[in-house]
């Protein structure tokens, strides 16, 4: 059976046969963050936009490219916690101090690399919500910009349609309905 999943196609798999096709997979596991802060009484996420590879970015056409936005997230180190990850990854990216309320989600993926071997990765981004603490957006160290090109708040209402990626609208999404059962701690 396939089913459309963005730009392409992804054949799903009985479960059966998934261990079997991972086993000679590589691996990555990485955390992220949706960050919350009210601003003049308007709740705001903090998004990312990634820098993009300059050889893959050369317009096609003279039409101004749409920037791309995602959640601030990154590799678990050895022996960090996913949790401490997710913290530590919007701190470097988007230079906010943050601390965490709650799990979202877990969101599983194949990609194949685009650098370097060019292996099949199976990819696990667990996700947290985050109540914002202290900080300046967008005060992240040179090293960083080689990975963002800039972060910002976006109000809550507006970010999805903004975001790249759709499971990361989906955690959106899912903060959102947390939101709506639970209080925000202050």
């Amino acid at each position: 059976m396939l089913r459309r999943l963005g730009d392409g196609f992804k054949r799903k798999l009985p479960s059966s046969l998934i261990p079997d096709i991972l086993s000679g997979m590589a691996r990555e596991i990485s955390a992220g963050g949706v960050v919350l802060h009210d601003i003049d009484g308007v709740r705001h996420v903090a998004l990312i936009e990634p820098r993009k590879d300059s050889a893959n970015s050369v317009p096609t056409s003279s039409k101004r490219r749409r920037a791309v936005f995602a959640l601030p997230k990154g590799l678990v180190d050895a022996g960090e916690k996913p949790v401490a990850t997710a913290v530590r990854e919007v701190r470097e990216e988007t230079g906010l101090i943050a601390e965490p309320i709650a799990k979202l989600a877990d969101i599983k993926y194949v990609y194949v690399r685009t650098w370097g071997d060019g292996a099949r990765v199976f990819k696990i981004v667990s996700f947290y919500l985050l109540r914002y603490i202290s900080g300046e957006i967008d005060t992240v160290t040179p090293e960083m910009r080689i990975e963002v090109k800039r972060a910002l708040w976006v109000p809550l209402d507006q970010a999805e349609r903004q975001m790249a990626y759709s499971n990361e609208r989906k955690v959106l999404r899912q903060a959102q309905e947390y939101l709506s059962a639970q209080k925000l701690p202050d």
